[in-house]
């Protein structure tokens, strides 16, 4: 069995027709979301959103790499260190 890990996405939308998208792929792992928020930040005409998971690696690299993937959108993930 692989060791669960915390970590934290933190995502940067600069194009809101990416939402519906998003929301897709974070609902999609939702049983590992420990917590999500997120903060429109109009006067730069984009959003910030951190989620927060305890799930396997690979699971966190699958969501991280799934939303950097999608256009408009820039993702970073840290590990805690326990």
């Amino acid at each position: 069995m692989t060791e669960r890990r915390i970590a934290l996405i933190g995502i940067i939308v600069e194009d809101g027709e990416a939402a519906e998208e998003i929301n897709g792929i974070l609902h999609q792992y939702r049983e590992y979301m420990v917590g999500r928020m997120g903060v429109p930040y109009r006067e730069r005409n984009l959003s910030v959103i951190s989620v927060i998971l305890d799930a396997e690696s690979d699971v966190i690299s699958a969501v991280s790499g799934k939303l950097g993937m999608v256009k408009g959108v820039s993702t970073k993930t840290i590990y805690a260190t326990k």
